[in-house]
């Protein structure tokens, strides 16, 4: 099991007001699965979203993380679980503006205490899984939309990490744009990544072989699609 997620509470206080973002959330991810989280507004997915990142910690619960107990890190412990487990894409893709796309690529590495000739074949390597070593020499402000989140799932991958967690990936892009990135995400989960994308679009979540619904912090529906299997597993 690559995620367990068990009893898992978010309590802000507002105020004098308890808001229970996450209030009793129970679920597992294994590897390679393709998993969306959906919800409206208020319905916590932000939250679990931050949770599963390891960018912030739960009131209570617990949360493991190949096979590590993340629930009760430190700061410093969760930066380095997210560095080594977790890539990060998001929907305004969080570019470095003035460096070139295999310079940004490269960004998550340089933590990683490697060599600056190991970083570019890694940073190459990941730039040509999204089909974009054309590219690599191009700042941001040079490159389309698209290319750009292409840029964003290169950077994410260039650690191998155990998830993909995609932040609305597809919200600043048009349709057709929309639709290339998501091949992308499932031509690497066909690879064998295990890929978390919350949305809030139907099309997007369908594309997942399993979509977790959210609401008033609780789990409210967890199914198979149509892609991942026939079967109806409701909470």
């Amino acid at each position: 099991m690559l995620i367990e997620v068990k009893e898992l509470h978010k309590i802000y206080m507002i105020g004098e007001i308890e808001v229970r973002a996450l209030d009793g959330v129970d679920f597992d991810i294994d590897k390679n699965e393709y998993v969306a989280i959906m919800g409206p507004s208020g319905s916590g997915k932000s939250t679990l979203m931050n949770v599963l990142g390891c960018l912030d910690t739960p009131s209570s619960g617990e949360y493991h993380l190949a096979g590590e107990r993340v629930s009760e890190m430190n700061d410093d412990q969760l930066a380095s679980i997210r560095n080594r487990e977790i890539g990060f894409v998001f929907q305004t893709f969080n570019l470095l503006p003035r460096a070139t796309a295999l310079h940004n690529v490269e960004l998550p590495l340089v933590y990683s205490g490697i060599s600056a000739t190991e970083r570019r074949q890694k940073a190459v390597a990941a730039l040509e899984k999204v089909s974009l070593t054309d590219r690599m020499h191009h700042k941001p402000n040079e490159l389309s939309g698209g290319q750009r989140q292409r840029v964003a799932i290169a950077r994410a991958l260039v650690n191998n990490p155990s998830i993909i967690l995609a932040d609305e990936p597809t919200g600043n892009l048009d349709t057709k744009t929309g639709d290339e990135i998501m091949e992308v995400f499932e031509r690497l989960h066909q690879n064998g990544h295990t890929i978390i994308v919350v949305t809030h679009e139907e099309s997007i979540a369908a594309q997942a072989n399993r979509i977790v619904r959210l609401r008033d912090g609780k789990i409210e529906e967890d199914i198979k699609t149509d892609k991942g299997a026939k079967v109806l597993q409701p909470v």
